[in-house]
């Protein structure tokens, strides 16, 4: 699949980070645990500079446990903060908390030392599109102050929230990258709605998929679909739509039917936890 997209307002949020960095004391960098490799920015780093940095494993719930372990040691091996939470029901919330008046304690043991009164921490969070900023930022106010969907693009631009008295949180549009070059990469965003569905083939990515998990977990399609894995994707996913209905008159086969279904039920955490991108031993 050809999957190149970086629209005009991704640059814009780009410039607009380097602006905001000097507003801000800590970076939230919200990355997707189904998918840590693919959503973490690789222009991120080089963005921040040494501005003080906490990955967000959101969607733990939807990878695989003990996946979700083995990169949480690979980001602290490689020095950084991290911690793992799910921004819907909240879990993990109050250790991200507590992990951000860690990291900002130097700062404001100096301040003290100078005289300077410690004031309210402000957080710039950013992330890919899809990736849960704006869910994140509801859940630590605890009322819905920031738009959310669960299609990317929702957020337009910068918005200033409140949490208590002690936060300020600036949110920032979803940003990918200029040009993907690794397929695989490009297709674990794509098949967890990072890239909009509108601009793909949404047919050829869930074949692309079932293609992925017949050969790294086919018991995932067996025991949700209660169907027999294929000789090929194609005929696994002509199963599936058997099985579910998605047939047209004359009994043909509905792939959009079928794709829109698969692809739903992985998003949502229906067809099980799963990690697409995992640590190599």
């Amino acid at each position: 699949m050809n999957i190149n997209w970086y629209p005009g307002h991704m640059k814009k949020t780009t410039e607009s980070i380097k602006e905001n960095l000097k507003m801000v004391d800590v970076i939230f960098e919200l990355i997707d645990a189904r998918i840590p490799s693919a959503s973490s920015n690789p222009v991120i780093p080089e963005l921040i500079g040494e501005k003080p940095r906490i990955v967000v494993l959101n969607k733990a719930d939807l990878a695989n446990e003990e996946e979700n372990k083995k990169w949480i040691e690979h980001f602290k091996n490689e020095g950084a903060n991290v911690v793992s939470i799910n921004a819907n029901t909240g879990k993990g919330i109050r250790e991200l908390i507590t992990l951000t008046n860690k990291v900002m304690k130097p700062k404001r043991d100096r301040d003290a030392e100078r005289g300077i009164k410690s004031k309210m921490t402000r957080v710039m969070i950013i992330g890919i599109p899809n990736v849960g900023k704006s869910t994140l930022i509801n859940s630590l106010v605890g009322r819905k102050s920031a738009k959310i969907g669960n299609r990317p693009g929702i957020t337009k631009s910068n918005q200033w929230v409140r949490v208590q008295d002690s936060f300020q949180l600036l949110d920032t549009p979803g940003v990918l990258w200029p040009k993907f070059q690794n397929e695989n990469l490009a297709l674990n965003l794509a098949y967890t709605g990072a890239i909009k569905d509108e601009i793909l083939d949404k047919e050829t990515l869930c074949l692309k998929f079932i293609e992925k998990m017949m050969l790294e977990s086919p018991e995932v399609l067996v025991d949700r679909y209660n169907i027999e894995i294929g000789s090929t994707p194609l005929e696994t996913m002509e199963a599936i739509a058997l099985k579910r209905g998605a047939i047209l008159r004359g009994n043909e086969i509905d792939y959009t039917k079928v794709s829109d279904i698969v692809l739903d039920e992985f998003r949502r955490g229906t067809l099980g936890r799963i990690t697409l991108d995992k640590i190599e031993n």
